[in-house]
C-alpha cells in the first residue's frame, strides 16, 4: 500500500486557474476589441470588468500582447488626439482578428452550450456538494 498525500485543492486550483487565466487574456481583450477601439490603458479594466472580476491583467501584460497581436495582423492601431494629456495609440480588431476570434468562439466556447457537457458540468457540480 502506498502513502498518499491528500491534495491541497485550494492550491492545486489556484495553480490551474491561473496558467487557465493567461490563456484567456488573448480572448477577454480581442472580446472588448470587437465591441470599440480601445487604448492599452482603458483595456485592463474593461477585461477586468467583462470578465466578471475574473481576469485581472496589468498595464505591461496587455501592452505585450496587443504589440504582438498588431505584429500577427489581428490588431492594428492608430495614434488619435487625446483631450487630456499626449496622443493616445488605439487599437481595433482587423478583419482577420474578428475572424480568429469567432472561430475561437465556436470551436472553445460554444461547447459549453452542448446539452450533454452542461449534463457533465452539473453533475460534476452536484457529485461535489455532496462530498463530506
Amino acid at each position: 500500500m502506498t502513502n498518499r498525500i491528500k491534495p491541497d485543492v485550494d492550491e492545486l486550483l489556484k495553480t490551474w486557474e491561473e496558467n487557465y487565466k493567461k490563456g484567456l487574456l488573448t480572448f477577454w481583450l480581442l472580446l472588448f476589441l470587437h465591441e470599440r477601439p480601445a487604448y492599452a490603458y482603458e483595456a485592463g479594466a474593461a477585461i477586468e470588468a467583462l470578465s466578471q472580476g475574473k481576469i485581472l491583467a496589468d498595464e505591461n501584460s496587455i501592452y505585450r500582447a496587443l504589440n504582438r497581436f498588431e505584429t500577427l495582423g489581428i490588431v492594428q492601431s492608430e495614434l488619435q488626439a487625446s483631450k487630456v494629456g499626449p496622443p493616445r495609440r488605439y487599437y481595433t480588431l482587423t478583419k482577420a482578428g474578428v475572424r480568429l476570434l469567432a472561430k475561437f468562439i465556436q470551436r472553445n466556447i460554444l461547447i459549453f452550450e452542448d446539452a450533454s457537457i452542461v449534463e457533465r458540468i452539473q453533475a460534476v457540480i452536484k457529485d461535489a456538494a455532496e462530498l463530506p
